[in-house]
């Protein structure tokens, strides 16, 4: 009678236990699917590590977007997989540069501008190296990333010192990490940054061979894709990140960027130190359509490559 006892209580443990199994799958299952449907009708901004991305990071971080409205950051390291993540709408927003924005709607990319940023590039020599102007750039390797605002660039510096393009090698370093670190760790001749990665090179006594700030040419951009927008939730989102955004760029102007160390700390891996040396004076502005002339020269270049 006893071994009969313990088997059926054995029993009924077992058969507890598997329907506990089963009910945590069944939750689980559910809560993925709840989830899956709550990013899916979020408005998903792609970003990067990045200073261009600083009014979207502190109006996320600084609560400046409407909180009734869902809006949800996802980073990338490469602005290549920013381009994938826009593609395979995973996002409906996403900070990207005029070339690369004008090669996705060449083909069939159903993006439009919703703003220009003030995004800027360096191209600078690694320190080790004794390339002091751009004509030393001759049988170098230049780190860059194709069809995109840092190859656009790298034909302007090869043309500019009557170089045979040939000549200088472009590498592709898609990740703007690795493309630092290649300059830190010496296996990079120049290589093409916009900040804050510029100012850590500058920091690493990296010489510069060309600032886009004194070409009056202005290649940074937001993009949105207009397939997603149809709806009246979507464009409340919309509108609702285009108030936290200027929002966001009058504080930062207010305030200047020691006041958002923090986050540039955080959302970009750079030292305190090293934030503490970027430009003073570099301003954010409201959403506003790339100007036509810059528009028109990311595309004439992509049409020149092709």
């Amino acid at each position: 009678m006893k071994r009969l006892l313990t088997a059926i209580v054995a029993a009924l443990v077992l058969f507890g236990c598997g329907e506990s199994y089963e009910e945590t799958k069944r939750i689980t299952r559910a809560q993925r699917l709840k989830l899956m449907r709550e990013d899916s009708a979020a408005l998903k901004v792609a970003v990067m590590p990045t200073l261009d991305c600083l009014p979207v990071y502190v109006a996320k971080d600084r609560q400046m977007f409407d909180t009734v409205v869902d809006i949800r950051l996802k980073p990338f390291m490469a602005q290549m997989d920013v381009d994938t993540a826009l593609l395979n709408r995973r996002v409906e927003v996403g900070v990207t540069d005029l070339v690369r924005a004008e090669r996705m709607k060449a083909q069939g990319a159903p993006l439009k501008y919703l703003s220009a940023t003030n995004a800027y590039w360096l191209l600078l020599a690694n320190r080790t190296t004794r390339i002091t102007d751009l004509k030393h750039l001759d049988d170098r390797m230049l780190a860059m990333t194709r069809y995109s605002a840092t190859d656009l660039l790298g034909d302007v510096a090869v043309d500019s010192a009557k170089l045979k393009h040939e000549r200088v090698f472009r590498i592709q370093i898609n990740d703007v990490y690795v493309r630092l670190k290649m300059l830190e760790n010496n296996e990079m001749d120049a290589l093409l940054l916009t900040e804050p990665q510029a100012t850590q090179a500058i920091a690493l006594k990296s010489k510069v061979l060309l600032d886009t700030r004194k070409m009056d040419v202005r290649l940074g951009a937001l993009v949105v894709r207009t397939d997603s927008m149809g709806g009246k939730d979507r464009q409340r989102q919309v509108a609702a990140f285009c108030k936290g955004y200027n929002a966001a760029c009058d504080s930062i102007n207010k305030y200047g960027l020691a006041a958002y160390s923090d986050l540039i700390v955080k959302h970009c891996k750079v030292t305190e130190a090293q934030a503490a040396l970027l430009p003073k004076d570099l301003k954010f502005y409201h959403i506003a359509a790339p100007r036509d002339k810059d528009v028109a020269y990311a595309a004439a270049w992509l049409k020149k490559k092709k």
